[in-house]
Formats: C-alpha cells, sequence, structure tokens
C-alpha cells in the first residue's frame, strides 16, 4: 500500500481537560504525543527488550491468558484459513512470563511463528502494574489491557467502545477510516470474524484492487499514524482501525469504555441490535423496510427533543427516562420475543 495516507492530528501536552472538552467531543482520533513518556515501562521498553521482559514478568500473578499463535507462513495476518472454515492461528492459555520467554526465543530467528496475547485485563495477570502506569487522561475505573506480542497484523474493525490504545515497546502503526467508510472496506461476515466484531477482508500491504475496487475510496478518507513508545492513539468508537505491530517484541496497553466518560451506564451492545435487525427487517419487501426507516429515523437517529411531550409523563415509558427497573423489564420482554 503505497498510497500517501493523512495524516492523524498529533496533540502534544494533552491534560484532562483537553483530552474531554477538545478531543472526545470532536469524534476525530489524536495521536498523544509522549502522554505515557513517563511511564516505568515506557523506560523499560528504552533500555532493551529484555528489561521490559523482567519488568512485566515482575508483575505476573501467573494467571494463564488467551494467546494466539499462527504458523510462519501467514505472516503474522490474524484471517480465516483459505477456506474460511475456520481461522488461520490456533489458542493457547499461558502466563505472561511464559509468552515472554517464547517472543525472546522468537525474535532469533528470521522465519518464526507470530505470538498475541491480545486484551488480557492487567488486574489479573499483571498486578499492581496499573499502579505504576497510569494514563492521566482518564480515572481509575477504565480497566487497562494489555497487547503483548511479535510481529502482527490486525485487519481493520470497529469496537463498540472508545479506545485509547499506549505504545510501551516496539512501533505500531495504524490506519483508520471513519465509519462511514463501511460499504467500501468489504466486511467479512457479521457474525463469524476472528476478531472480537466483523473485519476487513482486504490484505492492506497488497490490496487486490481488481476484487475489491471501492478499497481506493476508502484509501482516499483513511488517516494513519505510526506510534513510538510513550506515544498514545485516541481511537472514537465506531472508527474502522487497522494495526500493524511492527517490531520483533512489542507491547501495547489499551482502555476501552462505552458512553461518555465518567457515566457510569454501559449501554448495551449496538452490534446485537443490527444482528437482530438483519433478522426481523431485511427480507421485508421494500416499502416495507422504507416505512421502518423512516420510523427508526424518528425515535433513534433524529430523537427528536419533543417526540413523547404529547404523552403524560408517566406514561412515556421507553420514550422517557429509563429507569433501572424499565431496562429490565424491557430486556425480559425483548428476551421473551427473542425465544419465539
Amino acid at each position: 500500500m503505497n498510497q500517501a495516507l493523512q495524516q492523524i492530528p498529533e496533540w502534544h501536552g494533552v491534560d484532562d481537560a483537553a483530552f474531554r472538552n477538545d478531543i472526545v467531543t470532536a469524534y476525530r482520533p489524536a495521536v498523544l504525543k509522549g502522554i505515557v513518556r513517563h511511564w516505568p515501562a515506557v523506560r523499560h521498553a528504552t533500555e532493551s527488550q529484555e528489561s521490559i521482559c523482567r519488568y512485566l514478568n515482575g508483575f505476573d500473578s501467573g494467571k494463564p491468558v488467551d494467546v494466539l499463535l499462527m504458523p510462519p507462513h501467514v505472516k503474522g495476518r490474524i484471517f480465516y484459513n483459505d477456506k474460511m472454515s475456520g481461522f488461520n492461528f490456533t489458542r493457547e492459555r499461558q502466563s505472561i512470563s511464559a509468552v515472554n520467554d517464547k517472543l525472546l526465543r522468537y525474535s532469533a530467528f528470521q522465519n518464526r511463528p507470530s505470538l498475541a496475547v491480545q486484551s488480557a485485563l492487567i488486574a489479573e495477570c499483571l498486578p499492581g502494574f496499573a499502579e505504576q502506569n497510569r494514563l492521566p487522561v482518564l480515572d481509575e475505573t477504565v480497566p487497562p489491557r494489555i497487547w503483548l506480542g511479535s510481529s502482527v497484523i490486525t485487519p481493520a474493525h470497529f469496537d463498540e467502545s472508545n479506545n485509547i490504545a499506549c505504545v510501551v515497546s516496539g512501533r505500531r502503526r495504524f490506519t483508520l477510516f471513519p465509519p462511514e467508510q463501511v460499504a467500501n472496506l468489504y466486511v467479512g461476515p457479521l457474525d463469524y470474524a476472528p476478531t472480537g466484531t466483523p473485519i476487513s477482508m482486504v490484505a492492506f500491504r497488497e490490496p487486490d484492487f481488481q476484487r475489491f475496487p471501492r478499497f481506493r475510496d476508502a484509501l482516499a478518507a483513511a488517516q494513519v499514524a505510526e506510534l513510538e513508545p510513550g506515544d498514545a492513539l485516541y481511537i472514537p468508537t465506531l472508527w474502522w482501525h487497522h494495526v500493524e505491530s511492527l517490531a520483533k517484541y512489542n507491547v501495547l496497553i489499551n482502555y476501552w469504555w462505552k458512553g461518555s466518560l465518567g457515566s457510569t451506564d454501559r449501554p448495551d451492545s449496538a452490534l446485537g441490535c443490527l444482528l437482530h435487525g438483519l433478522l426481523a427487517l431485511k427480507n421485508l419487501p421494500p416499502e416495507h423496510r422504507a416505512a421502518w426507516r423512516a420510523i427508526f429515523d424518528y425515535y433513534i437517529f433524529s430523537a427528536a427533543a419533543d417526540q413523547a411531550a404529547h404523552i403524560p409523563e408517566h406514561r412515556r415509558g421507553v420514550l422517557g427516562q429509563m429507569s433501572p427497573e424499565l431496562t429490565r423489564q424491557l430486556k425480559a420482554f425483548l428476551a421473551s420475543q427473542l425465544q419465539r
């Protein structure tokens, strides 16, 4: 992929106020340059691979984490197998120390297997790490996770959460696309993906433009950043992101949160709503789908402030304030409908 892409804007000296008031509200990705350069983990990483391994191993609880193992010929790209009957990796459960030992051994070879720990909760596998390495723009209610491995490619996908990804060791290249590029990314199965959410089928390093011609339009809208140790990237919810870890040994710490910062609400999965919509609406006649589009637009996407003003407040139900009790009742109703 030789096309020059737009660079994600860099922010320097970001504090809590700037992050919450200027960056998050813009709904655009942002590089937080050097925001975790002060972390002890980053200092160890800049010394040597052995130093950061010793530092991480010092926190290791011994609790096994999920590890993806890929043969050399897939070149670290997390994907499907050739027949799309499964994936191109196997899973094991190992401790962080055991993974570090393998990564140190594998780094001596050119044609080596790829290894990746993805999204392991630090509180469980590395207790005490978070107390020494804090992200200043988030409060402690947002739990950190570790991504540890060799050179790995995670295909473009979206998360239903906001994300701050902090590079500790190695380098990472992020290629981001706004949500409206979904039609140009050639997304694979919605209900069967090697990552937690659907992925783009395009191999970014060698895109097949004959098979995926609209991907050129996606690239025209893409934004890219290459992060060094101490840098972080803010990825707004639902922005597609393709991630390449570029060194033989890479460590990233990330933070996911849904909804507004500081809110105790935890929104349900909208991807689940999409899947239910496919089940309930996709095969309706076109005129019926158009009618439902108008209804969805009125109640959800436009969300007019006065849409329930004509209903007495005590009878507004789901159109009013959603109390915990009403939320439980609605979920129970939906579950009963799905069972039917």
